[in-house]
């Protein structure tokens, strides 16, 4: 459920990733409200106590905001700080954890200013701290929200600069070309599983102390503290992807702290679905999206000259997946990197034209292009370590979040499966996963989201046939956030909508950011402009 860039995203398993493939000063704290009945009775009271304790101390120690260090690649007058928050909240007093996170002041006068907005772009995993760029590069679909709002982004226990984790080294978790996911034999299944089970012992050998702290409801619990720290009474919270599975989470914990909320591209939150039942729903609405993409390239068949109907660009990426595992195009690039390069077609509608054009490059004779795009640059240490982590906080989220099966025999019955009819990433997405059947820290129960008292109306919004949070998610959650508005952005597939020019989208977003008012229905919106070639 990345919600970050799958550009770049190699997953370890020697297959490739889907990116599923990241409150006591100045009456800033609100009573805790963490709801015991979300969850596990006395830990999570508990861990809401917990959460009050380091709540109050962070707010009466605010953040000490500085210019970011130059590594951090955001410059003035984007300033940068840490917030202290406890690594377990049962015990508030215990090892404590900072967390990196940067803000850039509203661009109106005081008068209009309401707060910050804090920000999650997915993953999980992914880092929120490019989002007060968003003011820097004048991105015009945020500068009505930017007149009020302070952006604020923070990086996620484990993410990035706060506490990173890690699973394998850098260099092993890029290196290519991995093995084919789709297997051919019993034996391909079986050398899987080792990868699986060698990065789960990884995880545990590398970063064992966090693991069993690596869940959503910590993180939740992370933002009330980041949301006392800022002197913010209430919580404005913009997740997108993950983020809006770590929206619900902290809507049902904190609901009483929410001021606004707006979530998009929605992960369904049903306890049922997180995590394993998600990520097989995830690929069945990928295969779709797939369709989506070679529909558009046999439709700009001038442009790409790779067939006039999806049957003839699926032939052509099936002769390609063959020849590049007969023979890794340039030594290094076999089918699970092309799976890691061809994936974010059908996850952003911004990707539709540039893997075309590569695409259409190398059957034209160009392997250069392709080699280019999907191989691993060895040389990016930087790029190479923040993949690494990536997803190694995706994985340590997802199997502490919830209990996974531990039966092989599920895994390959639901897979095999999906896989006939759905093969475009069903097997990628299996390997990535499977770390989670033997993982070695607690995996809990997930929260309980359902609306709790205080709990303002939520917007949500998503596209109709997004393949990474298939549209049942946004229903589910809307269902559950009792006043909730749901916007759809019909007929169209992009995963993450309120960043795209849409003019049904983006005023109603900024209506209620702005005034707090939602539309007395749920809407329908149009799509977005299709891309061109």
């Amino acid at each position: 459920m990345r919600g970050s860039s799958p550009k770049r995203r190699v997953a370890a398993l020697g297959s490739a990733g889907a990116l599923v493939t990241a409150t006591l000063i100045a009456g800033a704290v609100a009573a805790p409200t963490a709801n015991a009945s979300a969850g596990s009775g006395h830990g999570r009271d508990r861990e809401a106590r917990g959460t009050a304790i380091a709540a109050a101390r962070a707010a009466k120690a605010g953040i000490d905001w500085q210019d970011c260090p130059a590594d951090w690649n955001l410059a003035k007058p984007i300033q940068c700080g840490y917030v202290t928050v406890p690594l377990d909240y049962a015990k508030p007093h215990g090892k404590q954890i900072k967390l990196a996170v940067d803000r850039i002041g509203n661009t109106g006068t005081k008068a209009e200013r309401q707060g910050a907005l804090v920000y999650n772009p997915g993953g999980p995993g992914g880092s929120g701290l490019r989002f007060p760029a968003r003011v820097t590069s004048k991105n015009a679909v945020w500068a009505n929200a930017a007149k009020a709002y302070d952006f604020v982004g923070f990086d996620p226990r484990g993410v990035g600069k706060s506490a990173p984790i890690s699973c394998v080294d850098p260099r092993e978790f890029v290196k290519a070309p991995k093995a084919d996911p789709v297997p051919d034999s019993e034996a391909d299944k079986l050398a899987q599983r080792k990868l699986a089970r060698e990065y789960a012992e990884g995880c545990q050998e590398r970063s064992g102390a966090m693991l069993p702290h690596m869940t959503t409801p910590n993180t939740a619990r992370d933002l009330d503290v980041i949301r006392a720290a800022l002197g913010e009474k209430k919580l404005n919270f913009l997740g997108v992807s993950y983020g809006t599975y770590l929206g619900a989470v902290y809507g049902t914990l904190f609901p009483g702290h929410v001021r606004r909320m707006v979530v998009d591209s929605v992960v369904n939150p049903s306890r049922d679905k997180i995590w394993y039942q998600a990520n097989l729903d995830q690929d069945v609405a990928f295969e779709d999206r797939w369709q989506d993409w070679q529909d558009w390239v046999a439709k700009n068949d001038a442009a790409y000259h790779l067939g006039t109907t999806r049957a003839a660009v699926q032939a052509k990426w099936l002769q390609l997946r063959a020849t590049a595992k007969k023979n890794p195009i340039g030594g290094v690039v076999g089918p699970a990197e092309l799976i890691s390069f061809f994936q974010s077609a059908p996850y952003y509608d911004s990707s539709w034209a540039p893997v075309a054009s590569v695409f259409s490059k190398y059957v034209a004779g160009d392997t250069q292009a392709l080699v280019d795009a999907a191989a691993p640059d060895l040389s990016d240490t930087a790029g190479n370590a923040a993949s690494e982590n990536g997803n190694a906080v995706y994985t340590a989220v997802e199997c502490a979040d919830a209990k996974w099966p531990t039966s092989w025999q599920r895994w390959d019955r639901d897979n095999t499966r999906l896989h006939k009819d759905h093969p475009f990433m069903t097997w990628a997405n299996a390997w990535m996963n499977l770390p989670c059947a033997t993982w070695p820290a607690k995996q809990q129960t997930p929260v309980n989201v359902k609306t709790g008292k205080d709990l303002p109306g939520v917007l949500i919004v998503q596209s109709e046939r997004d393949a990474a949070t298939p549209y049942e998610g946004a229903v589910e959650l809307h269902k559950r956030f009792k006043g909730s508005r749901l916007i759809t952005e019909k007929d169209a597939g992009s995963h993450g909508v309120t960043g795209l020019v849409n003019p049904c989208v983006n005023p109603r977003v900024d209506s209620y950011l702005l005034t707090g008012k939602l539309d007395g229905a749920d809407v329908t919106c149009a799509p977005h402009a299709t891309p061109k070639p």
